[in-house]
């Protein structure tokens, strides 16, 4: 399906201007680059789906194959496959495809950027309950049934989705979305800040003390703070800390069904990809990667621009700049001989079959 049927673009943007964004060359096909420039783009879409006066872009080797029956009008691409172009179609050479795609999606599609009210509203819905002791800044959005709680703070131009509930004492940035069924509580949310629907934040870590003969709780006293332009996947769970703030680090962006534990410290622009683990009290540098499943042990350090595989299990601190992958975790390179020697020795060990 095209992206015109589900968003509507700006305006029509001619493929200069579209170059202009993208900082790329144009390449003109069967026509000159002057000519080129004005053709009008309506709409974005995939290399299989895109139509005529349409934009795509090609980002990785394995698609090349797709982009040699697009009907599209104009491709994002790099050099070494200028040479794949149809002739019909108009290049935009560029260094890095995506990037710059995600410039021209920004600016073509700008409403796409935050999610829109639920209702596509302004204003409190009369079936939104909003405590008397709440302070809403103007321009606030509160689609229907959310829940507010006393003393909460909300900053102008954010949006709290259906049936959200913020707790008390809860205070929100401007500019934010809040999506819907969203529960925050014990909260400090930034400014810019998405948090996408289901996801829970400041609710009790997991802390309980072995007695003789039971576990018994250990009361949670800190807060769960999200500094600006952090966004947050849905069904994410972040708890709150125990006897300091569980931190979520400026422009850091976690996928669905994360779970960061009490305590635990995360620094500025990491990506946290779905259903990684992050144990209490484990503190995350800057810039971090984190794959897919990935285990992150309690009370670790990660180094700043650390990588962690998908589906790793690390139990001891990593460097900063490193590189680990497995379970236990160990340097990538390592881990991938280990794996190249395993999969030899079970070829050189597989029975041969009888002949008779």
């Amino acid at each position: 399906m095209s992206l015109e049927f589900s968003r509507k673009i700006t305006r029509v943007f001619t493929i200069g201007e579209i170059a202009e964004i993208a900082e790329a060359e144009v390449v003109g096909g069967d026509l000159t680059s002057a000519v080129a420039k004005q053709s009008e783009i309506i709409g974005v879409s995939s290399l299989e789906m895109a139509r005529p006066r349409e934009l795509t872009f090609l980002g990785a080797r394995r698609y090349q194959e797709r982009l040699l029956t697009s009907r599209a009008t104009a491709c994002i691409l790099t050099r070494q496959y200028l040479d794949l172009l149809p002739k019909h179609m108009i290049g935009l050479i560029v260094k890095d495809p995506y990037l710059a795609m995600t410039h021209v999606l920004a600016q073509l599609y700008s409403d796409a950027i935050t999610p829109n009210a639920l209702f596509e509203h302004s204003g409190v819905s009369p079936s939104a309950i909003v405590h008397s002791l709440a302070r809403l800044e103007p321009g606030v959005t509160i689609d229907p049934g959310a829940v507010i709680g006393p003393r909460v703070q909300i900053g102008t131009g954010s949006v709290i989705g259906a049936h959200a509930v913020i707790g008390a004492d809860v205070c929100i940035g401007r500019h934010c979305n809040i999506g819907a069924h969203v529960t925050l509580m014990s909260a400090l949310i930034g400014d810019r800040v998405i948090i996408h629907p289901g996801a829970r934040l400041g609710q009790d870590g997991y802390g309980y003390a072995l007695s003789e003969n039971a576990y018994e709780k250990t009361p949670q006293l800190g807060r769960v703070i999200i500094q600006d332009e952090v966004e947050i996947g849905s069904n994410t769970t972040i708890d709150r800390g125990a006897l300091r703030d569980t931190i979520i680090g400026e422009g850091t962006k976690i996928d669905n069904l994360v779970q960061i534990g009490h305590n635990v410290i995360i620094g500025r622009s990491c990506a946290i990809v779905a259903q990684t683990g992050v144990a209490g009290s484990s503190e995350i540098g800057d810039f971090v990667l984190i794959g897919g499943q990935a285990a992150i042990g309690g009370h670790l350090t990660i180094g700043d621009r650390a990588q962690i595989a998908a589906k790793s299990g690390v139990m001891r601190s990593v460097a900063a700049g490193a590189r680990v992958g497995g379970a236990p975790a160990r340097s990538l390179r390592k881990f991938m001989r280990m794996e190249a020697m395993l999969d030899k020795l079970a070829r050189a060990s597989k029975p041969k079959l009888n002949s008779n």
